[in-house]
C-alpha cells in the first residue's frame, strides 16, 4: 500500500461539452477507517452517460457532484483494513465509491462478489448496472411478448448491447442502430440482432428504419434522444411502448432543444413513453442477477469492454464515452 491516495475531483462545472479542465488529478491522504468502517483498494471503475448529468448544478434523483469534491462511480475493489464484522480482509465488493485508488466506506450500499465466478470488472457491465438498467427497462415498461419487434438505439453500448441479446432470448425480433461500421458487425455477427445500421452513414434514419422494421416497431428501447428517438416514434405500432433510458445527444447541449417532432402519435397510437431509474426496482435487479450468470455462461448473454489503464486516464476515457469512442461498456483499471 503507498501512503498517497490517487483522487479526480470535480474542479468545475462544465457549460456544453465535458474538457479534461473540468477535472483535477489529485494526491490525497490514506483515508483512515474508523469503527465499523474498511478501506476499499480499487481496482475497476465504470464510467457511465449519466455522469454529465451529475456534472451539473441542480435538483435530479441524484445529487449533483460538488465542486472541489472527489467525485464518484461504481467501483469494484479488494478489501485491505476491515473494522467491521460483515467483511473481512481479502472480500470483494462492489457498490459506489470514489474516482480514487482507495476508498473508506462503512459498508451501507456495497456488495459482496465472486471474483472466481467471473471477471471482476464484469460486476460493473453485464453483471452490474448496466445489465440491471436492461432488464429492468425491458420488463417493467417494454413487457415484451414473443414475435414482437424491438429497436435499441446506441445498441453496442453496455446497456444496449444486453437489451438487444435480452430481446432475443424473449423470442423479439431485434434492430439497432450503433455509430461505426464494426459495431454494426458486432450487433450482428456476434450477438444475434436480426438488423442493425450506422446512424451516422446510413441517410435519414427514419427511412432506415421503415426499410428494417417494415412491420413497425412495438418497444423501443431508448438511450440517444433527438433525430433517432423521432424515427423510431413515427415508426412505433399502435400501443407501442417507448422506454425512455437515456438521452446522451443531448447531455453536452447547453440549451435544452425542442422535444421531437410527432408527438400527436402518442395519443393517436395509444403509445406508452416512460423513463425509468434502476433502483427503484430492486426486485427486477435481483431477478436479472439470479438468471444473468447462468445466461453468459450458457453463451446467451455477452460482453465487451473498453477498458482504460490508470486513473489519470479516466477524463479523457468519460469524455470520449460522451462521444461514442468505447466499444462496449467503459472501464477504468485502477490497479
Amino acid at each position: 500500500m503507498t501512503e498517497t491516495n490517487y483522487q479526480i475531483l470535480l474542479k468545475s462545472r462544465p457549460v456544453g461539452w465535458v474538457s479534461e479542465e473540468n477535472f483535477e488529478y489529485a494526491a490525497g491522504e490514506m483515508p483512515a477507517p474508523g469503527p465499523g468502517e474498511i478501506l476499499v483498494r480499487n481496482k475497476f471503475m465504470s464510467l457511465d452517460p449519466y455522469m454529465r448529468g451529475r456534472m451539473n448544478e441542480g435538483k435530479s434523483y441524484v445529487p449533483p457532484f460538488a465542486v472541489g469534491e472527489v467525485l464518484e462511480a461504481g467501483v469494484v475493489g479488494e478489501v485491505i483494513v476491515s473494522n467491521n464484522d460483515d467483511y473481512a480482509v481479502g472480500d470483494h465488493v462492489t457498490g459506489r465509491l470514489g474516482w480514487e485508488n482507495y476508498s473508506k466506506s462503512d459498508g451501507q450500499g456495497l456488495m459482496k462478489v465472486d471474483p472466481d465466478l467471473a471477471p471482476l470488472s464484469w460486476y460493473l457491465g453485464i453483471l452490474g448496472m448496466p445489465g440491471m438498467t436492461a432488464y429492468v427497462g425491458l420488463m417493467s415498461i417494454g413487457q415484451p411478448k414473443e414475435g414482437e419487434t424491438l429497436f435499441v438505439s446506441a445498441a453496442s453500448g453496455a446497456v444496449g448491447s444486453v437489451v438487444g441479446q435480452l430481446g432475443k432470448i424473449m423470442g423479439l425480433r431485434v434492430v439497432g442502430c450503433a455509430g461505426e461500421d464494426s459495431k454494426v458487425a458486432w450487433l450482428t455477427d456476434e450477438l444475434g440482432f436480426d438488423a442493425a445500421f450506422n446512424y451516422k452513414t446510413c441517410g435519414p434514419v427514419y427511412k432506415k428504419l421503415r426499410e428494417l422494421c417494415p412491420e413497425g416497431i412495438d418497444i423501443n428501447f431508448e438511450n440517444v434522444g433527438g433525430e433517432i428517438l423521432e424515427a423510431a416514434l413515427w415508426q412505433m405500432n399502435d400501443f407501442g411502448r417507448i422506454i425512455m433510458c437515456g438521452l446522451i445527444s443531448a447531455y453536452n447541449d447547453k440549451e435544452p432543444a425542442p422535444g421531437p417532432r410527432g408527438m400527436a402519435l402518442i395519443v393517436q397510437r395509444r403509445l406508452k413513453m416512460q423513463g425509468f431509474i434502476v433502483f427503484d426496482h430492486q426486485d427486477l435487479c435481483r431477478e436479472y442477477m439470479a438468471k444473468a450468470a447462468g445466461w453468459v455462461k450458457e453463451g446467451k448473454l455477452k460482453y465487451r469492454e473498453t477498458i482504460t489503464d490508470g486513473l489519470e486516464n479516466a477524463p479523457r476515457a468519460f469524455i470520449g464515452l460522451l462521444k461514442g469512442e468505447n466499444f462496449g461498456k467503459q472501464i477504468v483499471k485502477l490497479d
